[in-house]
C-alpha cells in the first residue's frame, strides 16, 4: 500500500489548545518507520521523503506527521514549544503505530525522539515499542544551549520584554523565537543527567554543521547508557545533511534494524 496523496488528520490537545495534525501513514512490515522532523522542517522534505521510499521499496511501515505550525497541520508556529510538540508525536505515534518501530529524528527531532524513547522505556503497555533511534545532527537542549546561551544581550532582552525575537536564518524567512519556547525547553531538557532510551541507537552528525557544533553529538553519546551506541561523523557535512550520500548513509542506519 502507498501512502495517501493527501494526508489523514489527528486532533490533539483540547479546547483552546487543540489542534489539527497532519499524518501520512504507509502500510507494512515492522519494524515500522516513524519521523520526527526538525525545527520549521515538515514531512515533505527530502530526508523524509527518502525515508518512505525506502519503506516503499522495502515493506516497511512508515509513519510522518507535522507538528502544529508547520507544513500541513494547523496551529500557529508561535503557539510551539517542545512540550507541545511532544506531545503530538506522543499522539501520532500511539494513534498509528504498532510493534516496533524505528523512530528517526532530524535536528530537533532528534530531541523529540529522546524524549519519546525515554518516556516509552518507562511504560509496558504500549502496543508499540522502539527497536532502535537514527538521529541527525539531533539537537537536544538546543533551546538553551544552542539558542538561549548563544544569543546576544539584546535579543535576550527582546525576547523577555516582547514575548518573541526573530533569529535570522540561512534557510528563508527568520525563525521567530519566543518566551515560551525557551521557557518550556527548560522542563525537558536531557544533557544534565542519563538518556535511558532503552534501544541502539545511530547518530550522523556533520563536522561542518554551523548550526549544532559536532561536540554536541559526544555530549549526547555521553549521557546513553546503553552499549550499542555509534557515532558517525561526516567530516564535510553540513546541518541539513541532505546530499545523496547523506541520505544513503541515513538509510543505510535504518536498514540496520
Amino acid at each position: 500500500m502507498t501512502a495517501p496523496d493527501t494526508p489523514a488528520f489527528l486532533d490533539v490537545g483540547s479546547g483552546a489548545g487543540r489542534r489539527r495534525i497532519a499524518v501520512r501513514a504507509r502500510a507494512g512490515r515492522a519494524p515500522g518507520l516513524f519521523w520526527l522532523g526538525g525545527f520549521m522542517s515538515d514531512m515533505a522534505g527530502t530526508k523524509a521523503t527518502a525515508l518512505d521510499g525506502f519503506a516503499a521499496e522495502h515493506g516497511r511501515a512508515c509513519v510522518r506527521f507535522d507538528y502544529s505550525g508547520h507544513g500541513e497541520s494547523g496551529g500557529a508556529f508561535t503557539d510551539g514549544t517542545i512540550g507541545r510538540w511532544l506531545e503530538e508525536a506522543r499522539a501520532v505515534f500511539d494513534a498509528y503505530c504498532e510493534g516496533p518501530q524505528v523512530v528517526v529524528g532530524s535536528s530537533m527531532g532528534g530531541w523529540i525522539a529522546l524524549l519519546l524513547a525515554r518516556a516509552l522505556a518507562a511504560r509496558t503497555d504500549d502496543p508499540a515499542s522502539i527497536a532502535g533511534l537514527v538521529l541527525i545532527a539531533p539537537a537536544p537542549d538546543f533551546t538553551e544551549e544552542l539558542m538561549w546561551k548563544e544569543l546576544p544581550p539584546d535579543a535576550r532582552a527582546a525576547i523577555l520584554r516582547d514575548g518573541v525575537w526573530n533569529l535570522p536564518s540561512d534557510y528563508g524567512d527568520p525563525y521567530p523565537i519566543t518566551r515560551a519556547l525557551i521557557e518550556d525547553g527548560r522542563n525537558h531538557l536531557v544533557l544534565g543527567g542519563s538518556i535511558a532510551v532503552g534501544c541502539p541507537v545511530r547518530i550522523l552528525q556533520g563536522v561542518q554543521d554551523p548550526d549544532v557544533p559536532w561536540r554536541h553529538a559526544f555530549r549526547i553519546t555521553e549521557r546513553l547508557p546503553a552499549d550499542d551506541v555509534v557515532l558517525t561523523l561526516v567530516q564535510d557535512g553540513d546541518h541539513r545533511l541532505s546530499r545523496p550520500q547523506d541520505i544513503a548513509r541515513m538509510l543505510a542506519a535504518v536498514a540496520e534494524f
